[in-house]
């Protein structure tokens, strides 16, 4: 049923305001459900004055990483270096990741590969190992790495022959849905089978695995994350696509179907329903992209319109829809399920976009108001090689209150921190010089999480592909 506009108005009110930050990035702040040890005004439990996170970040003498002091990082996968339990070296290009909990104190990640058309084009594609291939002649897919509690660490394939694996998503029943950022049909590019799909991981069982088959059910496009509604059973995906700009999705299950593991991979190609959001505004007026946004708080009506065609033999889902049919986002990216939502990132907005240029936005869709609210809008930055931050991209909520956000922009590269007051504060620097002396590159930041018992924030440098554990002093980031 569409939102009437007295609907829109009640679940506006209801849902509030955020609080905006003004600074040399623009505005910022984090959605109401983070936690943080603040009141908003910048002070701790006991009123004194305070500075978020945990202070300034100490270069790196090895050149990897720069943390704040008392913070320490391990390298788990080294892209050349470190090797798989079959011999074989680890795949470069980490991109998306979560970690499980195993037996015994073991943490198990599922690490994806973004590693994009053919394998002869890449150094170190993903191993094709037998019984875990889609596509022979892809390059991508994921490795699991097991952390033991000893420090010890095996590698090993999750799936092979998909490509372009960005981001994706944890499941409510323990496994990972990987997604392929790429829709070429086989035939093109080298590919022998149709991508641009969602695959299942289950990262503790290996025989689970074995013979991939696509969730064609959630569509066919450049996918970028996915998560699970814990409890409606429906899925939210992201399209990192332009021209036009991609769609925030919503996959509605079978009324019989039941959650589980390995039981997506038994759904039918057009089981369930699904759609694609279309947003108004509290006057009723359809938006036609997140663009148009620019404060903090701003909130939107969100209804759902069918996807004619999800496996998009012809024509892309996003150019299925007539003008005022949907609403778009440019480069919408990572997604992480928490506070009862989904929250999900808009990277950047320049001329592609019809509404106001911005380095980054996150939103929080809440599935019981039907709304989203903008909670995090980074304005454009103009010299990023001087500091600050642009480009957000894989996201995840703070055991220690806020979000944590990886960034894939322009000069310099963190991880940042964002407490629910509104405040931003550094976690990490990526001092892996990838270019030259001159003309330095350093790669973006992937795969950000924390192990299931809070006390280790897991990212990788996604070129030359780094998977880092970090410890510390973790504490309410104020």
């Amino acid at each position: 049923m569409p939102l009437s506009r007295r609907d829109f108005t009640a679940r506006t009110v209801i849902a509030g305001t955020a609080v905006a930050l003004t600074g040399t990035v623009g505005a910022l702040a984090t959605a109401p459900g983070a936690l943080a040890a603040e009141d908003g005004t910048g002070r701790d439990e006991l009123g004194r004055p305070c500075e978020p996170g945990y202070g300034p970040l100490v270069p790196d003498p090895a050149g990897i990483l720069a943390l704040p002091a008392g913070f320490a990082y391990r390298v788990l996968t080294h892209s050349g270096v470190t090797r798989l339990e079959s011999g074989e070296t680890t795949p470069s290009h980490h991109d998306g990741t979560a970690a499980f909990p195993g037996h015994r104190g073991v943490t198990l990640l599922v690490n994806n590969h973004e590693l994009k058309g053919r394998r002869e084009n890449w150094d170190r594609p993903v191993p094709l190992t037998e019984g875990l291939v889609y596509d022979p002649a892809a390059a991508g897919g994921c490795t699991v790495v097991e952390v033991r509690r000893g420090g010890e660490v095996a590698e090993w394939v999750g799936i092979a022959g998909t490509s372009t694996n960005c981001a994706g998503g944890a499941t409510p029943w323990g496994t990972w849905l990987t997604c392929e950022e790429n829709s070429d049909l086989a035939g093109r590019n080298g590919m022998t089978k149709d991508h641009g799909y969602v695959f299942e991981v289950d990262p503790h069982d290996r025989r689970a695995n074995r013979d991939p088959r696509p969730i064609k059910a959630f569509g066919r496009y450049d996918h970028e994350a996915v998560v699970i509604d814990p409890r409606q059973g429906h899925a939210y995906l992201t399209e990192d696509a332009s021209g036009p700009n991609g769609l925030l999705y919503r996959w509605t299950p079978p009324r019989d179907f039941r959650h589980g593991r390995g039981r997506l991979r038994t759904l039918a190609a057009d089981a369930g329903v699904l759609q694609a959001a279309k947003c108004i505004d509290s006057s009723g007026r359809f938006v036609d992209d997140l663009s148009r946004a620019t404060r903090i708080g701003t909130v939107y009506g969100v209804d759902w319109v069918d996807v004619p065609d999800r496996d998009a033999r012809t024509v892309p889902v996003r150019k299925q829809f007539a003008d005022g049919a949907v609403t778009r986002g440019r480069k919408l990216e990572g997604m992480w399920w928490a506070d009862g939502g989904a929250y999900f990132v808009s990277s950047y907005a320049r001329a592609e976009s019809p509404g106001t240029a911005h380095d980054g936005q996150v939103w929080f869709y809440d599935p019981k108001r039907r709304t989203v609210r903008l909670t995090v809008l980074i304005g454009v930055n103009a010299d990023p090689s001087a500091g600050g931050y642009d480009g957000p991209d894989n996201i995840t909520v703070s055991p220690y209150g806020g979000l944590v956000i990886a960034e894939d922009g322009s000069g310099l590269q963190h991880l940042f921190g964002a407490t629910a007051s509104g405040r931003t504060y550094p976690l990490a620097r990526n001092e892996l010089n990838i270019g030259t002396p001159e003309e330095p590159e350093y790669s973006e930041f992937t795969g950000v999480c924390f192990s299931p018992d809070g006390r280790t924030l897991f990212a990788s440098l996604q070129d030359p592909g780094i998977l880092l554990a970090v410890t510390g002093p973790w504490r309410r980031a104020h």
